[in-house]
């Protein structure tokens, strides 16, 4: 108590954080009352045209105008206390020492060797190692889910080059501390000593690529009887996904030095059991097993989880953490720390919206303002206690070594550690224990991350979003436009699991977190997006072919409001996301990508996921790939959408631009003739602004002849059944 009322004393004198409301939660609330009474005005004018002689088009517009409101209404609740914190890393010596840090574990997750390179894996785990930290409380853990000899042979020779690249890093203050990135920006040309680091760095990249290419280790890149014995064990017994557990330690801290005599953080390898008949629960799983295995070797008490792409671009990230960590007034029901994802390489205006700029730079802020921001799977740091069980309520694990405060007093090589590390990375360990129901991370949907976040803020544990001015990690953003949509797809089956599962937002979550469950049921229910997309992406086109209104007249006064929602609503998106520090353009391709994620990725991810709870088919863990092909890169460079892939996900997108095409045309004829020339102004403004959405997919479709073009038979599949719509619309219209 006397050194928690000391520490309480300096943090008063030495603040670490501190925290401040955004000047616009005034005006946000004013606007949801105005636009929340647009809203009942549009509802009750919809009720009053049900019975006209469009009924089925109206009821339509009805479904479509409530899946829209309701999705505004709990948007709104990011929009009601956002805030913004700092922190003050500088201070923190001043009221604690180096060697009173906490310890730290670092899980780094990869799946498959050809869709994740090695090289890349390895330099995310380079540069964490490179951590501003002292090296004896410092232990890095790569989990490897694709059972690849090439992934282990990786960081064996990470393990021989991190002897050289973090004293390197050390000496001259490097921040950019993943090789790839730094030696990118031209640094090899400053001295003698980083030109022989990179020509050290870019030897280890060739001998990894081999053995990617190749698929064994050649026997010349082998240096020792230990690693040549490791690794025929790895080729003769290993397949995919039916293998033993392998678990090695490639660099010991208090055994393994680096060049100038310092001790190296701990590095050690993890792929855990696997087998055809047994659930792997995915990246949940192998985030668990890390969780246990790391439990009998070191068992810190913070842990950072990484994607295998997200590297350190601030060696003094885990200081900000301790900031909050360290504070007696945050730290009683902390579970985690959260960080923005951030993306090098993408295009000028980020024309697929990888940025994600609403869900990191406008939303998290609202989501910390409530009860902290939600996990987004990487580039977070956890507490240990907090994945187990409630602030006031631990649940014990099976065996005393995986508790939270277990302290583990044998060498990590120990063969009694490694024994029970094995042990406990056993593909049946989990059998009859609460491991991904009320301990570690959550099973039961596909978006692992973002349900462990809400069953922990469901527990009573609060978490805390970091903004800091230098991004704390960099990724990779997809560069092809149907990565980025099977990214999406597979977020919906996951939020859609999520959310009609027994732990929905809706009820429990509302139940024990109030607003945050709504918010949270925001992004479970994302899919229902595709409704109004679709809505509004053939009905009032199919209406304009045969020449019938079934919206306002321009004289009448529902047409302006009909024109106030759209410009408040745009207007409002366009201004927060210009606030957080976006563009024009970036924004113009953001609504494009909602625009296109309906008809696509949201329809097909709810198709899915019906398909799976009728029992017809089965979830899989599609891998974004990371892997850079030269083609799709040009092309990204120059922003121009590659779809290349013949994806039944492209026909509806395909459909809606010949239709909206067409109908803006024709009925451009139709006023011209004569026409009802009021009643048609809404229908050809939304044609017309879908049409001006769609130029790249028209411009894939005609106009291009290189391999990221329109396949043609979506073309011609869309087409026909474009045809056939329009053949039709007599039967509704």
């Amino acid at each position: 108590l006397d050194a928690i009322d000391y520490l309480i004393k300096n943090i008063k004198m030495w603040p670490l954080n501190t925290t401040e409301p955004l000047r616009r939660t005034a005006l946000n609330r004013v606007f949801a009352a105005v636009y929340t009474c647009a809203i009942f005005g549009l509802l009750y004018h919809h009720v009053q045209i049900i019975h006209s002689r469009t009924p089925l088009a109206s009821l339509s517009l009805l479904l479509s105008d409530t899946v829209l409101a309701f999705m505004w209404a709990t948007m709104q609740v990011f929009r009601m206390r956002p805030i913004r914190r700092k922190e003050f890393p500088e201070n923190l010596l001043k009221v604690m020492k180096p060697s009173e840090f906490p310890a730290l574990d670092v899980f780094v997750c990869t799946a498959d060797p050809y869709k994740e390179p090695p090289i890349n894996v390895v330099n995310t785990a380079l540069s964490v190692m490179a951590f501003d930290y002292p090296t004896d409380k410092l232990s890095v853990y790569v989990s490897d889910d694709g059972g690849c000899a090439a992934t282990l042979f990786g960081f064996v020779e990470a393990a021989k080059f991190a002897r050289h690249w973090l004293p390197f890093c050390r000496k001259n203050n490097v921040l950019e501390t993943n090789p790839e990135t730094y030696f990118s920006l031209n640094h090899a040309a400053c001295c003698p000593e980083t030109q022989q680091i990179e020509m050290m760095y870019r030897n280890m990249k060739v001998r990894v690529a081999d053995v990617v290419n190749t698929g064994k280790v050649s026997d010349e890149y082998i240096t020792s009887d230990q690693e040549r014995e490791a690794f025929n064990k790895w080729t003769d017994n290993f397949s995919r996904y039916d293998h033993p557990a392998v678990i090695q330690v490639l660099i010991d801290n208090g055994k393994d030095e680096d060049t100038t005599g310092h001790f190296l953080p701990k590095l050690i390898y993890v792929s855990r059991e696997k087998s055809k008949s047994c659930p792997s629960h995915f990246k949940a799983g192998a985030l668990n097993t890390m969780l246990r295995v790391s439990a009998t070797m070191t068992n810190a008490p913070i842990i950072l989880t990484l994607d295998c792409d997200t590297s350190s671009n601030d060696p003094q990230t885990p200081l900000r953490v301790l900031c909050y960590v360290s504070n007696p007034v945050t730290r009683s029901n902390l579970s985690f720390v959260q960080f923005p994802q951030r993306f090098r390489g993408l295009s000028s205006n980020d024309i697929y919206a990888a940025e994600f700029r609403r869900l990191f730079f406008v939303n998290l802020l609202g989501f910390d303002g409530l009860k902290g921001a939600t996990y987004v799977g990487t580039g977070t740091f956890f507490c240990r206690r907090a994945l187990f069980g409630s602030p006031s309520n631990l649940i014990s694990p099976e065996i005393p070594e995986l508790h939270p405060n277990y302290a583990v007093d044998e060498p990590i090589q120990s063969p009694s550690i490694l024994s029970l590390a094995h042990h406990v990375a056993s593909c049946n360990y989990e059998n009859r224990t609460n491991w991904g129901s009320k301990m570690g991370f959550r099973y039961g949907s596909l978006t692992e991350d973002y349900y462990t976040g809400y069953r922990l803020h469901c527990e009573g544990w609060r978490s805390i979003y970091c903004t800091p001015d230098r991004p704390a990690f960099y990724g990779d953003a997809p560069i092809t436009l149907f990565d980025f949509i099977n990214q999406y797809k597979r977020w919906a089956i996951g939020g859609l699991q999520m959310a009609f599962a027994r732990y929905s937002p809706f009820t429990v979550g509302t139940k024990t977190i109030g607003l945050m469950g709504l918010a949270y049921g925001h992004y479970a229910i994302w899919p229902i997006w595709c409704i109004p997309t679709l809505v509004y992406a053939f009905i009032p086109q199919l209406a304009l072919l045969k020449g019938v209104s079934i919206f306002p007249k321009v004289s009448e006064p529902w047409f302006l409001l009909y024109v106030f929602m759209f410009l408040g609503a745009y207007g409002q998106d366009f201004l927060e996301f210009v606030l957080e520090g976006g563009t024009f353009g970036k924004w113009w391709n953001d609504q494009r990508m909602w625009m296109i994620m309906g008809p696509s990725c949201f329809l097909f991810g709810s198709f899915e996921y019906l398909l799976k709870s009728l029992g017809i088919s089965a979830f899989g863990f599609n891998v974004t790939s990371k892997v850079l092909d030269n083609d799709q890169s040009k092309r990204y460079e120059l922003e121009i959408f590659y779809f290349g892939v013949p994806s039944p996900m492209f026909v509806p997108l395909a459909m809606a631009a010949i239709i909206n095409l067409l109908s803006f045309f024709l009925g451009l004829l139709k006023m011209v003739g004569g026409s009802d020339k009021e009643g048609l102004v809404l229908q050809m403004l939304i044609a017309g602004f879908i049409m001006v959405n769609c130029w790249p997919i028209y411009e894939a479709m005609v106009l291009r002849s290189d391999k990221g073009k329109m396949p043609a038979q979506v073309t011609i599949i869309a087409a026909i059944l474009a045809w056939t719509l329009c053949t039709s619309a007599s039967l509704i219209f």
